[in-house]
């Protein structure tokens, strides 16, 4: 199998907020386990703000955005020489590749990032992913590596995510109460929004939340996806050679699945560029399971400018959102066209996903 494996910075940061560096060995060594039994692994890991924060002192008060760049610059150079070292005890080559958002709204660059990945995995190198801090504004990043982890685990074609956090899973209430009960298994398109509490943890941006939803969308995608608890031992290798050993909770993947290029627009509905909205017939056409396109007699009214080629979002007349697409026309030539018989598809149902 093909593994991403995120690891959250509560797994990998101590209570004191320095690196913790007996947790990661024990990953590495599993994850080097993995390897020998035949699979692939890609590795989302936070912990560079961490290990920086241990490295250096502000000579003066720094606002966040400052504070969170100047830990990164140094920490991430700290982290990947753990994992380079680490790794290396097992003959063990990784690689670093530091991202941000601009790199997955433009599907040219979607396609050289995906492609590298790929050649490092080919090669026998273990990509090590984080996000490039040192560049990322707040209104530019990702939510959390949790969403970063799910656009790598649909870019790289994977079969299963495993996202490592301080809970063994997702539970009917909060984990800390007695009366609340481990989900082992959640099946597609599950509604888990009573289950889930919105409360953060620790060091990471996001919570609970974050992975669920991205969990969600992620195996609607055809990709099995794994929440649980980093600190367990051999939890790792017991998900892939014995899960009913340890607990944790799946996230079914849906038989259909998804091509690459629906995988990447799914994920990408932050950078449309605009939106349409279509009338009642053709948003239940849309909706069926017929292999529907987009066509302009369906297209009540259109938002924004786009060129071809950009992301659009689709809403039916009650303003609730149908799909995302990649459009095959501009903004501009669409406006006479809005309502007509006879024009080309909008969107054609191969760049076009629907929610």
């Amino acid at each position: 199998m093909r593994i991403v494996v995120k690891i959250g910075s509560n797994v990998l940061t101590r209570p004191d907020g320095k690196p913790n560096v007996t947790n990661l060995s024990a990953i590495v060594d599993q994850i080097a386990a993995l390897r020998e039994m035949g699979h692939e692994t890609v590795i989302i890991s936070s912990g560079a703000v961490a290990c920086g924060r241990g490295a250096v002192t502000p000579r003066r008060d720094l606002d966040p955005i400052e504070r969170r760049q100047l830990f990164s610059a140094v920490g991430q150079v700290k982290l990947i020489n753990l994992y380079m070292s680490l790794f290396a005890e097992y003959g063990i080559v990784v690689g670093q590749v530091l991202t941000q958002k601009d790199n997955f709204s433009s599907r040219t660059a979607y396609l050289n990032q995906r492609s590298c990945m790929l050649t490092m995995l080919e090669n026998g190198v273990i990509p090590v992913v984080n996000e490039n801090d040192t560049a990322s504004l707040t209104e530019l990043m990702f939510t959390d590596n949790d969403e970063l982890s799910g656009l790598v685990a649909a870019m790289t074609d994977a079969d299963t995510l495993v996202i490592l956090s301080n809970v063994d899973g997702i539970y009917t209430g909060a984990p800390s109460d007695p009366a609340s009960k481990l989900i082992a298994e959640v099946e597609p398109g599950a509604d888990l929004s009573g289950c889930v509490v919105s409360s953060k943890s620790g060091f990471g941006r996001g919570g609970m939340g974050t992975k669920c939803g991205i969990a969600s969308k992620v195996a609607l995608e055809g990709i099995r996806v794994i929440i649980a608890r980093g600190d367990r031992p051999d939890i790792l290798t017991s998900l892939i050679t014995d899960p009913a050993s340890v607990p944790h909770t799946t996230f079914l993947p849906s038989p259909q699945g998804a091509s690459t290029i629906k995988r990447w627009i799914a994920h990408s509905g932050s950078w449309a560029k605009g939106r349409v909205g279509v009338d009642a017939r053709a948003a239940e056409a849309l909706r069926s399971d017929r292999a529907v396109s987009l066509l302009p007699i369906g297209i009540t009214g259109a938002e924004g400018a786009w060129e071809e080629g950009d992301l659009i979002k689709i809403f039916d007349p009650e303003g609730q959102i149908i799909g995302i697409g990649r459009a095959s026309m501009s903004s501009e030539a669409l406006a006479p066209l809005i309502g007509q018989r006879g024009a080309r598809p909008l969107v054609h149902y191969d760049y076009l996903f629907i929610d």
